[in-house]
């Protein structure tokens, strides 16, 4: 624990430090809402690219076949980490026959020190197919997919392990992780990685690059992994938009070995950071028997918990923060999906609001966006930030069109979800009543901007965060973040009869002031925020 305090005090020095070098301005929710900001398009950039090739060294299959691959890890507790990973070769063809899972076995070996694995756990193993019903089209099977849970870590702790087959001398090699916090008040995963729709193109490529430079402790993919159903299933060249260019095909079909490639491309990252995923529409994969989702949900996770109950269970007192995350943005202004979900949103927005989330992550759109406060298309101050990071870099292409520009706005018939009713509505009041459209950038829709990124969460204590959106243009920029805020929260408003007052504000220059009761605050002993007022900082301290 003591090993713990040092790391956490070490980073909020290095928080407050780069600030204090830096002099520059973030401002915070409470400077909110603000005027709506749009950055186009950048024309010198290219708008899309096409998918990296199977035979690229990323994408092949690199070891023999009883070897592990493709090695991800994800989050089950703070205590316990979920270990995947692929042996054996998958088959595509007419006629495939599915391996057997127990014939290699699943163990994952790991300790605190490299080298010395004291603790060795087994786990199962399961294959899936992908299968059709028309002549010309392919099958698949795949390799043996692993799953194992290590459990009795310690919190905050790094690990190294293996995993493989140790009868058959085929353990992988070492690899290395990091456990999270324990939930509480004061304690939280340090760097929140949050990306969608990445695919495996070159911008997909420079969009995981940066990501990995910013070091992050946690991966939130909000859907849209692979794009494998823009192949036909005899693979060839991927496609922006299957039913354009294959319109007479029987069914979306899918390539999926590019989920093998995938797996690969991602090891070296997802091996080491756990990542946790959110199936998006281009999972569905319809097949046989209408068969769906059958390559995503051979991954691990605690996906389908039941909302509500999982709401309920919540001590905000424990876990201040609640972030909630789907694939399909609810608020958007761009032409791309507009309307798409809004049956979902009229069945569960009041629900989340009652329960006071307070951050929105969604993909689906291929650009970035964060909302002003907003409840029912209305600024609100207790309402959620929603943020839309669907520009991993996919096929697809960046959206670059609004809704609100002149001849931009789709009709209501157009944007039908492939799951779930139409609901498209007329705004019933403010500056849009009566209209399906704005005509200029939606009072809710606070930044907007045509480019590939991903975004980095930072919770400093119980009611600020820090969120910054990265561009990939900006990859070897120092310190030049497409977007940045202090997200804060406010339970003194929004939950009055729970809330936190804030008892002592004082403004100082002096950084021995700064580090003292930062100390303070990062050990626990105090509770309280720093926040940068052109060049001094305002302390609140918080009973």
């Amino acid at each position: 624990m003591e090993d713990y305090t040092v790391g956490m005090v070490l980073t909020f020095f290095l928080i407050i430090t780069k600030l204090v070098g830096s002099g520059k301005h973030i401002p915070t929710t409470l400077d909110g809402p603000f005027d709506p900001v749009t950055i186009r398009f950048d024309p010198s950039l290219r708008q899309g690219s096409d998918d990296i090739p199977m035979n690229d060294p990323r994408l092949k299959k690199n070891v023999t076949s009883i070897f592990p691959e493709q090695i991800a890890l994800a989050v089950s507790t703070p205590t316990s980490m979920w270990v995947s990973w692929v042996t054996g070769d998958a088959q595509i063809g007419s006629n495939v026959t599915a391996l057997e899972p127990a014939s290699v076995a699943s163990e994952v070996w790991y300790g605190k020190e490299s080298g010395k694995y004291t603790n060795k756990r087994k786990g199962n193993a399961t294959v899936y197919s992908q299968l059709y019903p028309f002549v010309g089209l392919l099958n698949y099977t795949s390799g043996i997919i692993h799953h194992v849970r290590i459990d009795g870590l310690e919190p905050g702790i790094k690990y190294y392990y293996k995993c493989g087959d140790s009868s058959l001398s085929a353990m992988s090699e070492e690899h290395v992780f990091e456990t999270l916090p324990l939930p509480g008040h004061s304690s939280y995963p340090r760097r929140i990685a949050v990306i969608g729709d990445l695919g495996l193109t070159r911008n997909s490529s420079t969009t995981i690059d940066h990501l990995t430079k910013n070091d992050p402790s946690l991966i939130l993919m909000v859907g849209d992994l692979t794009y494998a159903n823009q192949y036909l299933t005899t693979g060839g060249k991927g496609v922006p938009c299957f039913s354009c260019a294959f319109p007479d095909a029987p069914i979306r079909e899918s390539y999926q070995p590019r989920w093998d490639g995938w797996g690969r491309f991602m090891e070296p990252l997802i091996s080491k950071v756990p990542m946790m995923v959110i199936e998006g529409n281009h999972e569905i994969e319809p097949q046989v028997a209408e068969i769906t989702f059958k390559s995503y949900l051979t991954s691990t996770g605690a996906q389908y918990a039941w909302l509500k109950e999982d709401l309920g269970k919540v001590d905000r007192t424990v876990t201040p923060w609640l972030v909630a995350a789907w694939h399909p943005p609810w608020y958007n202004s761009y032409s791309s999906h507009y309307q798409e979900f809004e049956c979902m949103r009229q069945e569960m927005e009041e629900l989340l609001y009652q329960y006071g989330i307070d951050i929105v992550f969604s993909g689906h759109v291929h650009a970035y966006e964060r909302m002003n406060r907003v409840y029912n298309y209305t600024l609100d101050s207790c309402g959620p930030v929603y943020i839309t990071v669907g520009d991993g870099g996919n096929i697809e292409k960046v959206d670059v069109d609004h809704a609100d520009v002149p001849g931009k706005c789709p009709s209501q018939g157009d944007n039908k979800p492939e799951f779930g009713g139409v609901c498209h509505l007329n705004f019933s009041s403010g500056p849009a009543k009566g209209r399906f459209c704005w005509d200029r950038q939606p009072e809710w829709s606070a930044f907007r901007e045509s480019s590939f990124g991903h975004g980095i969460l930072e919770v400093l204590n119980s009611t600020y965060a820090l969120w910054t959106w990265h561009r990939n243009q900006d990859i070897y920029k120092e310190d030049s973040p497409g977007d940045q805020i202090y997200i804060v929260r406010r339970p003194e408003l929004c939950f009055p009869s729970t809330t936190l007052k804030v008892i002592s504000p004082f403004n100082t220059s002096s950084e021995s002031t700064i580090l003292h009761y930062f100390l303070l605050i990062s050990c626990g002993k105090r509770n309280g925020i720093f926040i940068k007022n052109n060049d001094d900082y305002a302390l609140y301290m918080l009973s």
